[in-house]
């Protein structure tokens, strides 16, 4: 059922192809936004746009590397070809890096972490800041993760990168927030996507499908859609007096102290 939160609206979504982003293009459209999607994976994102449009939306999409500050800026560049304005940016592209030990990282491996994860977003956000406050209106979700609030979710690259993105979305905050441009993040617990599908996929082959999320207070994972209805109530007016938040969506496992093997 449609609702019109964000009827007329036009929304930028990275990572649009698979998991939280894919979900953000198909609530949005739902909502009323028109979606602009940009993914390095061009074959699914095409996927993704066809949906939206066979659903009655407007879409359009672009290839794009976040990592690559041209391919960025040609995105945002579409966005305002195909539509105008741009009300919403959702920067949602990331990676999960590596998980080896520290010894054994070298610096190539971090470079690619932060450019996604951190860099992607820094671009995202430089391109639409003029035009958002020019317009003195405009809504930035930077998707981090619960790793970048306490240890022990991710690899030290990724949750350095994740740590370090709540704190520029908290300072573009603080930058924009006199020209009524918001920018919130938010920050997902373990959620099935294609980043962690390998995680799912081999638990279910274990029979041990059962363990996943049970650290939470939920006792269980999220869903890709779950976390997409936060970034869209974050995307819309109702959330106009907000900014600056960092929001988890983790099913309550950053409220607790508990440690691994520890929660009852």
């Amino acid at each position: 059922m449609k609702i019109g939160r964000l009827e007329g609206k036009v929304a930028i979504v990275t990572g649009a192809a698979f998991g939280i982003g894919a979900s953000c293009a198909e609530i949005f459209t739902r909502e009323g936004a028109k979606v602009v999607l940009g993914d390095i994976n061009e074959e699914v994102l095409n996927t993704v746009q066809a949906k939206v449009q066979s659903s009655g939306g407007s879409a359009v999409m672009r290839k794009t590397d976040v990592a690559v500050e041209a391919d960025v800026k040609a995105l945002v560049e579409l966005a305002k070809d195909t539509y105008t304005n741009i009300d919403i940016l959702v920067n949602n592209a990331g990676i999960s890096g590596w998980v080896s030990e520290l010894e054994d990282q070298d610096a190539e491996e971090w470079r690619r972490v932060l450019d996604i994860n951190l860099m992607g977003p820094v671009y995202g956000t430089k391109y639409v800041a003029t035009h958002m406050k020019q317009r003195r209106c405009g809504s930035i979700v930077n998707v981090s993760s619960v790793a970048g609030i306490r240890s022990g979710a991710g690899g030290i690259p990724y949750s350095a990168s994740k740590a370090a993105l709540i704190n520029f979305s908290q300072t573009s905050a603080c930058e924009f927030g006199g020209y009524n441009v918001r920018v919130n993040a938010v920050c997902p617990g373990l959620t099935e996507t294609e980043m962690t599908r390998p995680f799912f996929d081999y638990a279910r082959e274990e029979g041990k499908e059962y363990k996943l999320g049970r650290w939470t207070e939920l006792r269980r994972a999220a869903k890709a859609e779950e976390v997409a209805a936060v970034i869209a109530f974050l995307a819309s007016d109702e959330a106009s007096y907000v900014t600056g938040q960092v929001i988890a969506v983790d099913g309550g496992i950053t409220a607790s102290l508990s440690l691994p093997g520890k929660k009852v």
